[in-house]
C-alpha cells in the first residue's frame, strides 16, 4: 500500500502502561501509518478519545458493542497479549470487527512461571526461606517433601503454553496428564502428556496447573473440584482470573481440603494486598507477570504493530479470534 495513502489511516493504542511504545512507533512509522496513544479506563474515554481510528490497540480498556458502534471507522482490535476478556467478540463479530491476539509471544515465560511456581511449593522454598533467615536452621519443619518422579502434575489446557509447560515437567520426571476437550493426540505429544477426563485429572493429581482461557471456564475450580482433589494437592493459575472461585479456594485452604496455591492471575487486579488469601501460609502470589521477560515484552509490543499494519495493508493477519462474514468498510 502507498504510504501516502497510509497515512489517512490511523491507529490508535487505547491504553498502555509500558515505559515507552518506541517499538510500536517504529513499526508504524516505517510503514507511514500515524499512531497515537491514550490512556482510556471506560467506554466513554474510548468513544470520546478514539473516534477517529482504523485499529485500536489494547491493553485493559473496555471494547463493548456500544464503543465499537460509536466508532463507525473502527476495523481491527489488537490486544496485547493473549485474553482478549475486555472485548465484546460476538458483538465485534456481528458489526464486521475484526479481532486480534498475540497467543505466542510469551510462551516459554508463562510455561517457566508456573514451573517456578510449582517447584517452589513442592520444595517449600518460600516458607523455608522465611524460617531459616528469621527463626532457625531446620529442615524437619518442611516434611514431607516428594521426590518428583513420584508425583503427578495435572494440566488444564493443552493448548501452546499447557502443552510447552506439560512438556518440560515431563522432563523434570513428573508424571504427566492433561485434560483439554479441544487437545488431539499426535506421537509428539503422547512421550510427554496422557490425556484424562477432567474428574481423573481433579482426583489424581499432585498438583494442577492452569492452562485454559477464562471464557467457558468460571469457577472451573470450586467447592466440589476442591473436595475431589486430594488434600496434599497443589494449584497453580497462571492463566486467568475467575478460573477458580477465590472464595471457594479460601475455605478449601482454611479447612484443609488442599494443599496450597500459586496465584499470579486473580479477580479484580490489582489486588489489594487486604485480600485475605494473601494471610494464608501456604499461598504464594506474583503480579500477573507470568508473561514477563525483556525479550517477551519486546516481542508483543512489536507483534501488535505488526499485526495492524498487516490487517490495514490488506493481507491476512496471523492471530484471528474471529471471523467476521462481512468486514467493515
Amino acid at each position: 500500500m502507498d504510504k501516502d495513502m497510509n497515512e489517512n489511516l490511523k491507529v490508535i493504542i487505547t491504553d498502555c502502561d509500558h515505559d515507552s511504545i518506541q517499538i510500536e512507533k517504529d513499526v508504524f512509522e516505517k510503514a507511514g501509518i500515524p499512531v497515537e496513544l491514550k490512556q482510556c479506563r471506560t467506554e466513554e474515554d474510548v468513544i470520546r478519545d478514539c473516534q477517529d481510528a482504523d485499529v485500536f490497540i489494547v491493553q485493559y480498556a473496555p471494547i463493548t458493542r456500544k464503543v465499537m458502534e460509536a466508532c463507525p471507522k473502527l476495523k481491527y482490535v489488537v490486544r496485547y497479549g493473549v485474553g482478549v476478556d475486555t472485548v465484546d467478540v460476538p458483538a465485534a463479530t456481528e458489526l464486521g470487527v475484526q479481532v486480534g491476539n498475540v497467543p505466542d509471544y510469551g510462551m516459554n515465560e508463562v510455561a517457566d512461571h508456573a514451573i517456578a511456581m510449582s517447584l517452589a511449593m513442592l520444595r517449600k522454598i518460600v516458607p523455608m526461606n522465611e524460617q531459616t533467615k528469621t527463626k532457625k536452621w531446620d529442615y524437619t519443619t518442611a516434611i514431607p517433601v516428594h521426590r518428583f518422579s513420584d508425583l503427578t502434575c495435572g494440566v488444564v489446557g493443552l493448548g501452546r503454553i499447557g502443552r510447552n509447560f506439560a512438556q518440560k515437567m515431563h522432563a523434570l520426571g513428573f508424571r504427566v496428564i492433561g485434560f483439554d476437550p479441544y487437545f488431539r493426540e499426535t506421537n509428539e505429544t503422547a512421550v510427554y502428556v496422557t490425556p484424562v477426563t477432567f474428574d481423573e485429572l481433579v482426583k489424581e493429581s499432585d498438583i494442577i496447573s492452569l492452562h485454559c482461557p477464562a471464557d467457558g471456564n468460571k469457577d472451573l475450580f470450586n467447592e466440589k473440584t476442591f473436595r475431589d482433589m486430594k488434600d496434599s494437592a497443589l494449584i497453580v493459575n497462571v492463566a486467568r482470573g475467575g478460573i477458580i472461585n477465590e472464595d471457594d479456594l479460601l475455605e478449601a485452604l482454611k479447612a484443609g481440603e488442599i494443599g496450597g496455591a500459586a496465584l499470579d492471575c486473580m479477580l479484580g487486579e490489582p489486588v489489594s494486598p487486604d485480600n485475605e488469601l494473601f494471610r494464608q501460609e501456604n499461598v504464594i502470589v506474583t503480579p500477573h507477570m507470568a508473561w514477563y521477560s525483556e525479550e517477551a515484552a519486546s516481542e508483543l509490543k512489536r507483534k501488535v504493530a505488526e499485526e495492524s499494519v498487516t490487517f490495514l495493508e490488506g493481507k491476512p493477519i496471523r492471530y484471528p479470534v474471529n471471523k467476521p462474514e462481512k468486514q467493515r468498510s
